[in-house]
Formats: structure tokens, C-alpha cells, sequence
């Protein structure tokens, strides 16, 4: 049992490396990495790329001040360096094992501050929730703006929504519908069963409390504010990369935003960081937008490769920093949280 377990969780790791490796080998399998090279010493604008990592750090910062505020009306008070210090922890192990940042984060309030881990990731879900909704806010209104290029982007890419739907009948869409409830009903009666269901429950009802505790911000415009914050650093992240290149410098705010939104839909596939999905889909459209390929794939190879390295260097840092603080410190803080419930 502990072997198939063990199995499970190194296929778990080992199936998005693969994923993305195969995705990156099948582009660049013809790619003279001499060019590459030869970009890397004379054809790029350092500055600019240095530049861009401060948007980097910017988009977990407020992130983390972001969950600070999620968290107290809770009656959760971490520190906003711990907050920020756990965005950067997750991030760097989401780049290990592909969405295990969300639990990494809270775990790290529970350590050093004392937080509900249930609570905690009750707030991570809203804030999940809202960013999702945020982002497809923009990627209908970009799609509509722009709908002869994401059209052109279906077709180069092979994907049909409708032909997809066309292979669903009447029948098809019922039976699907059935196995859905059957499932479900399933799922509740085998849940009933188990003894630990209270302990469930309770864990259920910490983490919707930490969904609704949105209701409860003091200051929603500030809220509003870091979601829209976050989102505009990663934007500015990724465009300003445009100007360490000749030959991405005059390409302008539609392509940076068309590339972003479709470059942000990619990373749900589930490689690290995005590795392969988001080369291909911003490589894509690119060309559709007249960069010649070989400039493309240049310009996404570099650009994720340098903005990711940026992730394990926050992670590090963040965890020393924690590591330094005394046990004193982390029972004092524990102490405070006590007197402010």
C-alpha cells in the first residue's frame, strides 16, 4: 500500500516535468540554440529584463498584503512580511510540484504565526475565485476586441469549439448529465460512512468561513485595489520584456495584452510555472501578428527562463528569513494572536 502510494506521488511530480519537457522538446527540436546565445551577449537589453523583475516582486507583495486582509476578519492576524514571505515560499514550491503552493502558503502562517490552516485556505479560494472572475472579465473583452486574432489562433492551434460540441447528441449530453448526479450522490453517501466526518465537516465550515470572509473586509475599495494591483504588476512584468528586443520593442500594448491573456490561459495546464503550454501559446501568437518564429521562440524561452529563476531565488530568501527568527519571537507573536481573540 505505502509502495502504491509512493508511486502516486513521484507520478504526481514526474508527469508535469514530462508534459512540459515534452512540449518544449517538440518546439525547439529544430531550434539553433546559437542564436539564442548570441541574443543572450549582443542582442538584449539587460536593463530592461532586470527592470521587469521588480513587477515580479511587486505581484506577490501585494498578494500577500492582499491575504493579510482576507484573514483578519477572521480573526486571523499574521504578520505582512510572514504573508509575503509564504507567497514567495509557494510559488517556488509550485515550481517543484505543480499547485502545491496553495497549501504551502498556509502552512507557513500556521507555523510562524499561528493561523487556521482550514481558515486559511478558506481564503486562498476566495481569492481564486475573484481572480478568475478578474481575468475572465479581461479575456472576454480582449477575445471581443480582438476576435479575428484569437480566431486565427483556434485555427492554427487545431482547437474547434464548436466541432468539439458537435460530437455531443442529445443523448450524449443526458447520459453525461445522469453519470454527473449519480457521482455526486455517490460521493455524499460514501462520505456519511466514514467516522472522521465530523472532523470534516469542521474543517468545511473553517474553509467557508474563510470564503465568505470577503463579505467582511473593512476595505473593499483597498481590496479592489491589490487585485487590480497584482495583476497590473504581471502585467507590466511580462511587457516590458518587449523592449529588450529589436524585434519586439515596436510591437505595442495589443500584442503585450492579447500574448498575456492568452499566455495566462495556458498555465492551466499543469507544468511548472507554465513551461511548454505558455511558450507555445505566446510563440503562436506572435507569428500571427507577423514575428517571424525563430524570433518568437528566442524571445519565450529567454523571458520565461529569466523571470522564473526569479521564483526559487524569493523562495530562498523567504524561507532564511524565516528560519532566522527565534522560537521566542514565533511564541511571542502566538501570545499576541491569543489576546486579540
Amino acid at each position: 500500500m505505502n509502495c502504491n502510494k509512493t508511486i502516486k506521488k513521484a507520478l504526481n511530480i514526474a508527469i508535469p516535468f514530462v508534459l512540459g519537457g515534452a512540449i518544449l522538446w517538440w518546439m525547439y527540436r529544430d531550434y539553433d540554440f546559437k542564436k539564442m546565445e548570441d541574443t543572450l551577449v549582443h542582442g538584449m537589453n539587460w536593463g530592461w529584463m532586470l527592470f521587469s523583475l521588480i513587477f515580479g516582486i511587486t505581484a506577490q507583495m501585494f498578494r500577500g498584503i492582499r491575504w493579510k486582509q482576507t484573514l483578519e476578519p477572521l480573526g486571523e492576524h499574521p504578520k505582512i512580511m510572514d504573508c509575503i514571505h509564504a507567497i514567495f515560499i509557494s510559488y517556488a514550491c509550485s515550481l517543484v510540484i505543480p499547485r502545491s503552493g496553495e497549501v504551502t502558503r498556509c502552512g507557513v502562517l500556521t507555523k510562524y504565526d499561528g493561523v487556521s490552516f482550514p481558515k486559511a485556505l478558506g481564503t486562498v479560494v476566495t481569492e481564486r475565485i475573484i481572480d478568475s472572475l478578474l481575468l475572465l472579465i479581461i479575456i472576454i473583452a480582449v477575445i471581443l476586441w480582438q476576435l479575428t486574432v484569437f480566431d486565427s489562433f483556434f485555427d492554427t492551434t487545431g482547437t474547434n469549439i464548436e466541432d468539439t460540441l458537435r460530437g455531443f447528441t442529445t443523448t450524449g449530453y443526458i447520459v453525461t448529465a445522469i453519470c454527473a448526479v449519480i457521482t455526486i450522490c455517490f460521493l455524499c453517501i460514501a462520505m456519511k460512512r466514514f467516522t472522521f466526518m465530523n472532523k470534516v465537516k469542521e474543517a468545511f465550515d473553517n474553509m467557508k468561513a474563510g470564503v465568505m470572509s470577503l463579505k467582511d473586509v473593512k476595505n473593499k475599495w483597498l481590496f479592489a485595489f491589490y487585485t487590480i494591483a497584482i495583476w497590473l504588476s504581471y502585467f507590466i512584468h511580462y511587457w516590458t520584456t518587449f523592449n529588450c528586443f529589436e524585434f519586439t520593442q515596436n510591437l505595442g500594448f495589443t500584442v503585450a495584452i492579447v500574448s498575456f491573456i492568452v499566455g495566462s490561459i495556458s498555465v492551466i495546464v499543469p507544468t511548472p510555472n507554465g513551461a511548454g503550454p505558455w511558450h507555445f501559446a505566446v510563440k503562436t501568437i506572435f507569428i500571427l501578428y507577423g514575428v517571424a518564429a525563430g524570433n518568437a521562440e528566442t524571445f519565450v524561452l529567454i523571458v520565461f527562463a529569466v523571470q522564473t529563476a526569479l521564483v526559487p531565488i524569493l523562495g530562498i530568501y523567504s524561507t532564511i528569513m524565516l528560519g532566522l527568527r527565534s522560537n521566542d519571537e514565533i511564541t511571542k507573536h502566538f501570545e499576541s494572536q491569543q489576546n486579540n481573540l
